[in-house]
């Protein structure tokens, strides 16, 4: 998102300030003209970039520094202290840098500096290809596409979608776009031109059908075929639909593309009454969205509580009754029979009124096209550490891949939007040749209301909760546990410690 306008605070630093004033290891923002300027120390060393992260313009004065990059507080994006280059998702842009000067025990910033073009991480290998056919315009996709560019790969890509729009910045649909908080100009991760000017080939509402693997050759639904030297498959997920008889009616809506989003901002245009089937993420966040709107609200769900497999009971009691204050009412363990033109019947009897419905019951990862090519499938497309699938040149990224998790040693697949960023620029740099591990730490967040949960690890099971803090009071942090080591960890406004756990699981990993 666009950063405020507001005044710039804190000390003038052109005019400096005193090497006393920013001890070895601390942060402190001032500013530059009109622009404000993040000072980190590191022993003899004064790093000055921008202020505020360029995913949402989180403060990264309260973020983390861990050697030469910071981290944002809030979606855990990284940059490059020295370059200011944004080296994690979900943040793409770079960060301004600045120079500075220690002079009589005082610092000074000075000009801002001119970007360096950075070296390609690839090395100029022999491996790398001419042509690279991205299948999929989601998350990990865009991410790839993004990467290839940066690392200055001069081949050929084309990127199918089956979407109509360009790659969008999803989780915003559920949150502060369908809340009619933000503008559809923020929805788009990069513009019209992005596209172009990168000479990425952008085939929307294109799908494609199978993979001739002997002639390496993407087919496409009317039958033409794109060749390919390297390929990533990143279809995503797509929703669980209703089986239910009304579940195809106009006013049925499920929310996974932009599209999806602005059908239901029309119907609650007009709109007094929703139901919202299922109390997962995307549902109650649907939830809060219409909320927002002042519509009423009513969430069916078959669990006992909202959350509960994913957060445990604790959490999930307090987003039940954060909703509840809110004026969500729930109708739990219980299920759509039957919906309506104006309402929706349940299985435990009696019905809702609702002037349009959304679906949020979950997804499925979307990996016929891999099966049909006869990849090796086991509840997703199965790849290696570097992201490779059974088949050489063909790789997965995003809501299809599962792989070896090296932290808890299980195999995973996951469902998280940075996950699938940072997987699509991992899978970049392999199909350039590189031999880079993918061993990033699963992260994701949730807001409700005013309330943002982050989420880090990967716990699927899990014998302990030890809660530090308290929930209630929104000031906490969880760490799922089994026999005794942390695998994932919970939190709300607990930003610094939630990036701490994140490192912690990178150093363990390491070891």
């Amino acid at each position: 998102m666009p950063e405020g306008h507001n005044k710039p605070n804190g000390p003038d630093l052109v005019q400096g300030i005193a090497l006393s004033d920013l001890p070895d290891g601390a942060k402190l923002v001032g500013h530059c003209g009109d622009e404000q300027v993040l000072l980190v120390r590191r022993g003899a060393e004064v790093f000055a970039v921008g202020a505020t992260c360029t995913h949402y313009g989180g403060p990264l004065v309260e973020g983390l520094v861990v050697e030469d990059t910071v981290r944002c507080p809030w979606h855990h994006a990284c940059f490059d202290l020295r370059t200011g280059e944004a080296l994690r998702a979900p943040a793409f842009n770079p960060l301004a840098c600045w120079s500075v000067e220690q002079r009589d025990d005082r610092i000074f910033v000075g000009e801002k500096i001119k970007r360096m073009v950075p070296k390609p991480r690839s090395g100029g290998s022999s491996q790398v290809p001419e042509k690279i056919v991205i299948v999929g315009g989601g998350a990990a996709g865009f991410a790839a596409a993004d990467m290839l560019r940066r690392e200055q790969f001069q081949g050929s890509i084309v990127m199918i979608s089956e979407d109509q729009s360009a790659p969008v910045d999803r989780p915003n649909l559920s949150k502060d776009y369908l809340a009619g908080k933000s503008p559809e100009d923020w929805i788009p991760l990069r513009g019209e031109k992005f596209y172009s000017k990168n000479n990425i080939d952008l085939r929307l509402d294109t799908k494609a059908v199978d993979i001739d693997l002997r002639s390496l050759e993407v087919v496409l639904a009317d039958e033409r075929r794109v060749p390919y030297h390297r390929l990533l498959l990143a279809t995503g997920a797509e929703p669980v639909r209703l089986t239910i008889p009304g579940a195809d009616l106009p006013h049925v809506h499920t929310l996974r593309s932009f599209a999806d989003c602005k059908a239901i901002i029309e119907h609650a245009a007009t709109a007094r009454r929703a139901v919202v089937l299922g109390a997962s993420f995307i549902g109650l966040e649907v939830a809060a969205a219409l909320r927002a709107r002042a519509i009423e609200v009513h969430v069916v769900a078959p669990e006992k509580r909202p959350m509960e497999r994913v957060l445990g009971p604790q959490m999930g009691d307090f987003i039940r009754a954060l909703h509840e204050e809110h004026g969500v009412v729930f109708h739990l363990e219980n299920t759509a029979s039957r919906i309506d033109a104006k309402k929706v019947n349940l299985s435990s009897g009696g019905s809702l009124a609702a002037d349009f419905v959304v679906v949020g019951i979950g997804v499925r990862p979307r990996i016929r096209l891999a099966e049909t090519a006869g990849l090796v499938v086991d509840h997703g497309v199965v790849v290696d550490a570097f992201l490779e699938t059974s088949e050489p040149g063909v790789f997965a990224a995003g809501d299809i891949a599962r792989w070896r998790d090296p932290h808890s040693g299980e195999k995973i697949r996951v469902e998280h939007w940075v996950v699938a960023e940072r997987q699509g620029r991992t899978a970049a740099l392999n199909m350039l040749g590189q031999r880079d591990k993918f061993n990033g730490v699963p992260f994701f967040w949730s807001q409700h209301y005013d309330v943002p949960i982050n989420y880090v690890g990967h716990a699927e099971r899990w014998d302990e909760i030890a809660v530090d803090g308290n929930i209630a009071s929104r000031d906490c942090l969880l760490r799922f546990k089994r026999e005794g080591r942390t695998l994932a960890v919970a939190s709300i406004f607990r930003d610094i410690e939630s990036l701490e756990a994140e490192v912690e699981m990178e150093h363990q990993m390491a070891t």
